[in-house]
C-alpha cells in the first residue's frame, strides 16, 4: 500500500475564494504528479481575537495538537496489543463514522453540533480540551483494569511454558510419581541438563546417604533440560539439593498436592474468561474514541489553521483553504512546485533578519516555513 500525505494550506482570497481554489488547483494539475485537491471546509465566520490572543491560542492549539495526537497513538497502539494475533486486523477498526481516516478527511465536512462556528477561538479550544481530557481519563482508568487483569494472567501463562527452572511443575507431574503421606521420605524434583543425563543417572545416588537406589525417573523434557523425580529421607534433602547444586542439578521447591494443582489451574481459566469478558467492552471504548479523538484532531487542525492563517495575512478574513493529498515519496515535487507558485507571499526575509529569533507571524520557530500557510495531517494511523 502506498502511503500518502494529506495537506492543509491556505492561501489569500483577494475577494474570491472561488478563484483562489481554481488557480491552485490548475496548477497543481497540470504538473505529472498524482495529486488531488479538494475544498476545505473551515468555517470563516467563527469569531475572531486580538493579535495578543491569537499568539497565546496558536501555542494553545499547538500543544493541544499534540496531545490529541500523542492520545491517538497511544488509543492504537494498545487496540494493536489487544488483538495480539490478529493485528491484521487493525486497520479494519480504525475507523471514523465508519469510514476510514482517508475516507472522512477527504469528505471531511464541519461538525456544527461539536464546533459551533459562531463561537469564539476560545471557547471552541475549551471544547476540543474537553473531549481530548474525557477521553484520556477513561482511557487511563479502563486499561489500567485490563493491564492489571493482563499482566496477571501472563504471569500465570509464563509459568505454564519456559524453561523447567522456573515454569510451574504440577501440570506435567503425576500423582503416581512421588511417594506420598510419608513419615520419612519424600520425593524431589530435579533440573537436569540434557548433557548431563548420564552423570546424573550415575550419581545421584551416591550425593548423599539415605538416596532410595533406583528412584529416579524421567518424566519430562524440554529442548534444554530434563525433569527427574528422586526419592530419598527428607532429613537429607537438604543437603542432596547443595550436593545437587555443585553438579549444575537444581532441585525444585515442590511439595506435589493435588488441591493446590486444581486451585492454579482454577485460577487460569477464571482468568482466561475474565479476560474474555471485559474485551469486547474495552475494544468497543477503544474503537469508538478513536473516532472521536480523530474526529477532534481534525477540527483542531482546521482551527489552527484559521488562527495562522489570520496571523499571515491578517483581517477581515480573506482566505482559501484546500487540502492536498499527495503520495507521500512526491511531497518534495509538490513543495517545489507551490514555492515557484506562491513565492511572491514570502515577506519572512523582509520582516526577518539573519539573527533575529522574532518571527513573523503565523510560523513558529523550528517549523519549515513556507510562503503559504501549511498543516500536515495524518491519515495512516497504524503503528509503524
Amino acid at each position: 500500500m502506498s502511503l500518502t500525505d494529506v495537506i492543509l494550506i491556505s492561501l489569500p482570497a483577494e475577494g474570491d475564494r472561488k478563484k483562489a481554489f481554481k488557480d491552485l488547483s490548475d496548477s497543481v494539475n497540470k504538473s505529472s504528479i498524482p495529486i488531488n485537491v479538494v475544498n476545505f471546509d473551515v468555517p470563516v465566520n467563527i469569531k475572531t481575537e486580538t493579535l495578543d490572543k491569537l499568539v497565546t491560542l496558536q501555542d494553545h492549539y499547538r500543544a493541544l495538537e499534540v496531545a490529541t495526537e500523542n492520545n491517538i497513538r497511544k488509543i492504537v497502539q494498545y487496540m494493536a496489543d489487544m488483538l495480539e494475533e490478529q493485528r491484521k486486523r487493525l486497520e479494519e477498526n480504525l475507523v471514523v463514522n465508519g469510514s476510514s481516516t482517508k475516507e472522512y478527511v477527504s469528505n471531511f465536512s464541519w461538525d456544527a453540533a461539536k464546533f459551533p462556528s459562531n463561537e469564539t477561538l476560545q471557547l471552541l479550544l475549551e471544547r476540543a480540551d474537553a473531549i481530548v481530557g474525557r477521553i484520556e481519563s477513561e482511557f487511563r482508568n479502563r486499561t489500567t483494569t485490563y493491564n492489571n487483569l493482563r499482566n496477571s494472567l501472563q504471569a500465570m501463562e509464563r509459568k505454564q511454558v519456559g524453561s523447567l527452572l522456573t515454569r510451574n511443575l504440577g501440570d506435567i507431574v503425576k500423582k503416581d510419581q512421588f511417594v506420598l503421606d510419608s513419615e520419612y521420605l519424600i520425593t524431589a524434583l530435579v533440573v537436569v541438563p540434557r548433557h548431563a543425563y548420564s552423570e546424573w543417572q550415575s550419581t545421584y545416588e551416591n550425593l548423599v546417604d539415605m538416596v532410595v537406589p533406583r528412584s529416579s525417573e524421567l518424566v519430562f523434557e524440554d529442548q534444554e533440560y530434563g525433569l527427574w523425580t528422586v526419592t530419598l529421607f527428607q532429613k537429607m534433602l537438604s543437603d542432596f539439593t547443595q550436593r545437587a547444586r555443585e553438579k549444575k542439578f537444581i532441585v525444585r521447591d515442590f511439595t506435589y498436592n493435588q488441591e493446590a494443582i486444581e486451585e492454579e489451574k482454577k485460577q487460569l481459566e477464571e482468568a482466561r474468561a475474565e479476560k474474555k469478558k471485559v474485551f469486547p467492552a474495552l475494544f468497543r471504548f477503544l474503537k469508538i474514541n478513536f473516532g472521536e479523538l480523530y474526529i477532534t484532531l481534525v477540527h483542531i487542525k482546521s482551527l489552527k489553521l484559521f488562527v495562522e492563517s489570520i496571523m499571515r495575512y491578517g483581517l477581515p478574513v480573506d482566505f482559501m483553504t484546500a487540502m492536498i493529498v499527495v503520495p507521500r515519496k512526491n511531497v518534495e515535487k509538490l513543495r517545489d512546485l507551490l514555492l515557484i507558485k506562491y513565492q511572491h507571499l514570502d515577506t519572512l526575509a523582509a520582516m526577518k533578519s539573519k539573527d533575529d529569533d522574532v518571527l513573523l507571524a503565523g510560523v513558529v520557530k523550528d517549523d519549515e516555513y513556507y510562503p503559504y500557510v501549511s498543516i500536515t495531517l495524518e491519515t495512516d494511523m497504524e503503528p509503524r
